[in-house]
């Protein structure tokens, strides 16, 4: 679990990011979890967008990828979302104590 501390740090990260994954019509598929996936072992910080055609909100369709990839809901501002998770292989992000 994340601190506050640890939170406002990565919110401060994840300001300068672009959306890397976007969720359209389609929802939340294998292929979006998988990318998703991938993408947080090799950044451990990304910002995902969720396209104003989707039938489901931001807020519903967050917790539902962090969980899915166990990951840390960081924040929802509008449309985008912020997951942080810790790579297994190589640190990228030094979290704050």
């Amino acid at each position: 679990m994340l601190t506050g501390k640890q939170k406002r740090f990565l919110r401060a990260l994840g300001t300068a990011l672009d959306p890397i994954v976007q969720i359209g019509k389609g929802g939340v598929s294998a292929n979006v979890i998988i990318q998703v996936d991938e993408v947080l072992e090799t950044r451990e910080l990304i910002k995902v967008r969720v396209l104003t055609n989707s039938e489901e909100g931001p807020k519903e369709i967050a917790p539902e990828i962090a969980e899915q990839v166990q990951a840390q809901l960081v924040q929802v501002v509008g449309r985008n979302f912020l997951l942080y998770r810790k790579s297994t292989k190589k640190d990228i992000i030094e979290l704050p104590s």
